[in-house]
């Protein structure tokens, strides 16, 4: 995470370097940065195709439309008991279970917490990116959109739907298929 941090801090100070010799080191760091990250990549492919059980599940994850290397490694590193837990178990784990604030007759907004939150950070993205391309949860996100829902509680719901098909799939021992009509 701070290997990408600099990165991005280097590529934008780059932009407005006028010195060659700032230009030249800047240019070494960020090769150096992108050895490092390489090198990192390489190590956690390793791990995660150690086991064959977690590779396996790395495998099915990455079927999922949006979920990337990054995201499904970050999954079997953060959750091994991914594919054993119920829907809300696994929801619940990830902290993308909605808490509700009520008392008597007062009722208040519900909202997540608790869970791994590198896990729900690591499903952020997919969530958005599932949202303009995988089907299921293209037609899920514009029903709740459309609904009035707020589009951030959309892609929480759809980070939800993520981690739940993950544990679903891999619990199952199968690969995504798209919905047929």
């Amino acid at each position: 995470m701070a290997l990408i941090k600099d990165r991005t801090r280097l590529l934008n100070r780059q932009k407005t370097q006028t010195l060659a010799i700032t230009r030249r080191q800047t240019r070494a760091r960020l090769d150096q940065i992108k050895r490092h990250l390489a090198e990192l990549d390489t190590q956690v492919q390793r791990l995660v195709r150690q086991c064959p059980d977690r590779a396996r599940a790395f495998d099915i994850m990455c079927s999922i439309p949006g979920v990337g290397p990054v995201t499904a490694a970050a999954i079997v590193i953060e959750c091994p008991e991914i594919g054993t837990m119920t829907p809300k178990q696994a929801a619940s784990l990830a902290g993308l279970a909605p808490m509700t604030r009520q008392s008597g007759q007062w009722r208040g907004k519900a909202f997540i917490q608790g869970g791994r939150k590198f896990l729900r950070d690591a499903l952020y993205m997919p969530a958005l990116v599932a949202a303009r391309y995988n089907p299921d949860l293209k037609r899920k996100y514009n029903a709740m959109i459309g609904a009035g829902k707020p589009p951030k509680l959309a892609l929480t719901a759809l980070m939800r739907k993520l981690i739940e098909l993950a544990n679903t799939l891999i619990k199952h021992d199968r690969k995504w298929t798209p919905k047929t009509a």
